[in-house]
């Protein structure tokens, strides 16, 4: 296998405090979101996903996100990122100057009626305002399209809905976007198919990959992905997360696997694989449970051996 054509670093954006935690039904105190998000930035995490401002009637585990902002020690080389669904999301979320904000949209139709209850256009029609704010406030734009190869209620997704979605998305002057496998169904064909549709309307350097491991395919998706130049993905320390509205979908892909991954392939992260680990083998002894990440088990196995 060449690798001269693979990208030479790769940016990470852990979004294990945010997407990781949201649908816990356990409360993790804003305590323990916080030292996380210290956690990680101390192993050279430079991309964070901190929290969402929501309806805590819809996700109650992210009704402290203004506390869990105001208890960060940040770094000014570090991003701190937060969702907002709506302009009343946005107001509230500025108020904890976010670095960037994040918007979402689905490539299907009846997975957005599911989780925001409202059409693609719809959700597209929102999010404008939402977007415009941010970016007169100088405040960087992420969008996630969530279901861009498989959705729970439709199965397989076309390439050109994805397209459809990034076109919309571009309109609107969201300035970047993650290619999301929400329920973790992909093969690398079918991301690789999913990106190129997305490619036709955003550079290369504005793409990102968000795959989930449902399906055990979230690295072969990551390699795939990389064969095509992308060089920033979304993860999840510990394999932290799912999908509420996805049965059986397990989380995104263990930021530690990627990171073991890139390091085998000798491209940089800047990030300290073992403080990783001792990240995530912190946050799911808070949740009283073992990392979901295969790196991190073996490398915990090792140390106690």
């Amino acid at each position: 296998m060449s690798l001269s054509h693979l990208p030479q670093r790769v940016k990470l954006v852990d979004v294990g405090p945010r997407d990781g935690l949201q649908n816990e039904k356990q409360p993790v105190p804003a305590a323990v979101k916080i030292e996380l998000v210290h956690r990680l930035q101390a192993a050279g995490l430079k991309h964070l996903e901190v929290t969402s401002f929501v309806s805590p009637k819809w996700v109650p585990q992210m009704a402290d996100n203004t506390e869990v902002m105001a208890g960060l020690q940040r770094r000014p080389d570090v991003t701190y990122a937060v969702l907002t669904p709506n302009l009343k999301g946005y107001e509230a979320a500025v108020l904890s100057r976010p670095d960037e904000i994040v918007v979402f949209g689905a490539a299907s139709e009846a997975f957005s009626q599911k989780n925001i209850n409202c059409s693609i256009a719809e959700s597209i029609e929102r999010f404008a305002p939402v977007v415009e704010a941010a970016r007169a406030a100088g405040i960087y734009v992420r969008g996630a399209m969530s279901c861009t190869v498989g959705c729970p209620y439709e199965g397989d997704i076309a390439p050109e809905r994805v397209g459809m979605l990034a076109k919309l998305m571009k309109g609107i002057g969201v300035q970047h976007v993650g290619v999301a496998d929400t329920i973790g169904v992909g093969t690398p064909i079918k991301v690789q198919r999913a990106m190129e549709a997305t490619l036709a309307h955003y550079d290369l350097n504005d793409v990102s990959g968000h795959f989930h491991d449902t399906y055990g395919q979230a690295l072969a998706n990551t390699l795939a992905a990389l064969e095509m130049g992308v060089w920033q993905f979304d993860t999840s320390v510990a394999g932290l997360g799912g999908c509420p509205y996805a049965k059986g979908a397990t989380g995104n892909v263990a930021t530690e696997d990627v990171v073991y991954l890139l390091q085998g392939l000798g491209i940089e992260t800047g990030i300290d694989l073992d403080a990783l680990v001792d990240a995530g083998a912190f946050i799911s002894q808070a949740l009283g449970r073992k990392p979901n990440s295969r790196v991190a088990v073996a490398l915990l196995n090792k140390r106690a051996g």
